[in-house]
């Protein structure tokens, strides 16, 4: 079982938050060799910022604003958006503005497109059975795309990103889309962390696990960074409530992000090698792109598998739970648990 200690909290004054901030701003946290770490923090963060108090919270430090009252704020956030496979996004409309918040720990060049089909589904929902013939103007509400990234490809404190950037040709299309980018990197973007305390408690967990990744594994340097962040009282009522979703989110999608990233590239080198051989009869371009795409796809395949299985017995390990309840908190069945340990079995 793992236990947390609960000792007197000591909250952190504001001018000691900026001197840990400066701190990992002249210090690289993170070595090469824990990058294969990396997802494990997208859900926590939509867990964090999915109460609404948090999400105003945010949206004042960001905007300037002295909002209230959390009623003012009207969640929107898509649960089904097919396009996205971690859920890491929340949406809401505020006053006469829809925003779209999105975290993102490692760079993604497809983000603008994203977010066009998300805000297309957004008002959809929100002008419902409005009929668009009418000779009035229909008033909507201002998209605002923003990002949190804290990967470590890029170094800028702000970055965008268009849509017009996908775009084939070079011409000018009849649409644009720009998202906002900010890195919340402990030392980024330090105005912005100083106002907002979760977003900051945020950052200085994800850099405590990463530091502990140093010198030790992925669960016992999650329990390590919780413990650390509920004894300086940094997001102390969350972690304590949410402590079993945490530490299985981050197990979950360690072993995940690292099994389809060696097995995938794996299986594309081997498809690669296939549609080579392949295209030297039946033409080297069809070859390769078909070799390429089935080794892609069983790689990816074999993957998923074995990430389910792995995750789980984790779970049950770390955690000492049943496969039961080990399946309920990574939200799968025990049928699907089987299965993917009888194709795991059958790759072997």
């Amino acid at each position: 079982m793992i236990s947390l200690s609960c000792q007197a909290a000591v909250p952190l004054r504001s001018n000691e938050r900026r001197n840990i901030m400066n701190d990992f701003s002249k210090t690289n946290a993170v070595h090469e060799e824990t990058l294969v770490y990396f997802s494990y923090k997208d859900r926590v963060f939509r867990m964090l910022f999915k109460e609404k108090e948090r999400l105003l919270e945010l949206y004042n430090a960001l905007n300037g604003t002295d909002y209230a009252d959390p009623d003012q704020l009207t969640v929107t956030t898509l649960e089904n958006a097919i396009f996205i496979k971690m859920k890491n996004d929340v949406s809401f409309i505020i006053d006469c503005n829809m925003c779209l918040y999105e975290h993102q720990s490692t760079y993604c060049p497809n983000m603008p497109l994203r977010g066009f089909l998300y805000f297309a589904d957004l008002y959809k929902n929100h002008i419902r059975d409005i009929d668009l013939s009418v000779r009035k103007q229909i008033k909507i509400p201002t998209p605002h795309y923003i990002v949190f990234y804290n990967g470590m490809e890029k170094e800028e404190e702000v970055f965008y990103q268009k849509l017009s950037d996908a775009f084939e040709d070079d011409s000018e299309g009849c649409m644009e889309l720009k998202v906002k980018v900010l890195n919340i990197n402990l030392g980024h973007n330090k105005e912005l962390l100083e106002k907002c305390n979760s977003l900051y408690g945020y950052s200085y967990f994800v850099a405590e696990i990463r530091n502990n990744l140093r010198t030790m594994e992925l669960p016992k340097a999650v329990c390590r960074a919780l413990e650390e962040c509920i004894k300086k009282d940094i997001l102390k009522e969350f972690l304590l409530k949410q402590k079993a979703e945490v530490i299985a989110m981050s197990i979950y999608e360690y072993n995940e992000e690292y099994v389809r990233k060696s097995l995938a590239e794996t299986g594309y080198e081997q498809g690669r090698e296939d549609g080579i051989r392949q295209g030297r009869e039946d033409g080297i371009r069809q070859g390769r792109e078909a070799g390429i795409t089935q080794g892609r796809m069983d790689g990816i395949r074999e993957g998923k598998a074995e990430t389910l299985a792995k995750s789980v017995e984790a779970v049950m390990r770390n955690l000492n739970l049943d496969l039961p309840k080990a399946c309920e908190i990574i939200g799968t069945t025990q049928e699907e648990y089987i299965r993917s340990k009888q194709i795991e079995l059958i790759q072997k």
